[in-house]
């Protein structure tokens, strides 16, 4: 019985990912994100949809998220190209920086003010909700086949993809404050800088030693390839967190540095990782949509939609108004194409994870809130960037870009 119950899973799990991608390919054809329709499948094989499968593991979801987050941004750092970076990298870092702090405050804001919450629930909320999605960006921006004008492109995919390790100190500082109401926001201040210092130090170090591995070693030409990849990835993310960095950070620098430099198998390498990134996408995004309960949606209809509203009209572009008001080559249309583009995905449902494992009083309601925003975002974002991006003239090629699919 137990081998006929195994080989069942293994069945479903492989027919599970192949309907999940065909959902995924769906959806991009009525011109929302491909995750749109992972997701979907997800809730539909859940326990309120046909499929009736009962999964409520938040700790496992939040490790399946973090593993296939890592690999995301790992895939994201080699397919960005270091003179990109160096053009936009004080903007970028900016807008990962302060960007997510001053969006963090304007939801917790509206949260406090609208919802009443609490101040400290209403901080956790806005931390939660605040960075962009590298994957999402990743995926929106490449699939439109958009052609943008000077460094519009670079700022957003650099943003999305270093602004991660903002959002979670965010995160972890507010779970903090709720177990420790006299702790010191003052005291995190060093902490964050030798979070990022030594995240992004082990990170190039790995990506650095990458290509080293596959230089020396006899199997440099072979599927072997494809394991050293995987591995260095992995310890990037594990080394860093073990001497107190940022993993996510270190994980995005790795690829980063491996991807701008020259070895003979990076060709199949940056292919793998790529096909890697996908699957994680396609995992990520099931077990976020098997997690939710869509009848819980209805008590945070009204909720959701309203920190929605403020998020994308009011916190994403002031927040990227002030911090690019000292960078005079952004006008204003490209500083509004850059706040439309900030979408959201996995990781603020990631994040709202962990305020549930850590049994913070009011986490369920902030999930199903982040949960509902990040699919509103989607729903609306996704499909409206390249006709922002024509209405703008922020594209060379308007017409295609109004017309491009979104996956």
């Amino acid at each position: 019985m137990s081998a006929i119950t195994s080989d069942l899973a293994l069945l479903l799990t492989g027919a599970l990912l192949l309907l999940t991608v065909a959902a995924g390919s769906l959806s991009s054809r009525f011109g929302l994100p491909a995750l749109f329709g992972f997701v979907t499948l997800g809730m539909l094989a859940g326990v309120d949809g046909p499929g009736g499968i009962a999964f409520d593991d938040f700790g496992l979801t939040q490790l399946v998220g973090t593993v296939c987050l890592v690999f995301i941004l790992f895939s994201g750092g080699m397919d960005t190209a270091w003179k990109d970076v160096r053009r936009v990298a004080t903007p970028a870092l900016v807008l990962a920086t302060f960007g997510v702090m001053v969006t963090s405050a304007i939801v917790a804001g509206a949260a406090v003010w609208l919802l009443g919450f609490a101040p400290s629930q209403g901080f956790l909320l806005g931390a939660v909700i605040a960075s962009t999605d590298a994957a999402a960006v990743f995926a929106v921006l490449r699939a439109s086949g958009l052609d943008l004008h000077g460094d519009v492109p670079a700022l957003i995919e650099v943003e999305s993809g270093s602004n991660d390790p903002m959002a979670i100190f965010l995160v972890g500082a507010a779970i903090l404050f709720l177990a420790d109401p006299q702790a010191s926001p003052l005291a995190l201040v060093p902490s964050f800088a030798v979070q990022m210092t030594l995240g992004a130090l082990v990170g190039a170090g790995c990506g650095w030693l990458l290509p080293v591995i596959l230089k020396r070693l006899p199997y440099r030409y072979g599927g072997l390839a494809f394991v050293i990849g995987v591995a260095l990835v992995l310890v990037a993310y594990g080394a860093a967190q073990a001497v107190g960095g940022n993993g996510f950070l270190a994980a995005y620098v790795a690829g980063l540095v491996a991807g701008n430099r020259a070895f003979a198998a990076k060709h199949i390498v940056t292919t793998f990782q790529d096909a890697l990134a996908w699957l994680a996408q396609v995992v990520m995004f099931l077990t976020l949509g098997l997690l939710v309960t869509p009848s819980n949606f209805g008590a945070v209809l009204w909720p959701g939609l309203a920190i929605t509203l403020i998020l994308m009209f009011v916190a994403r572009p002031l927040s990227v108004f002030l911090c690019l008001l000292p960078f005079r080559r952004y006008d204003w249309r490209a500083k509004i194409f850059v706040s439309w583009a900030g979408l959201r995905g996995a990781v603020p449902i990631v994040l709202a994870t962990f305020p549930m494992v850590a049994g913070v009083e009011g986490a369920f309601a902030i999930f199903n809130i982040v949960f509902f925003v990040v699919l509103l975002s989607s729903v609306i974002q996704g499909p409206t960037i390249g006709w922002v991006a024509g209405r703008l003239g922020v594209a060379k090629d308007t017409g295609s870009a109004t017309r491009a699919p979104v996956n």
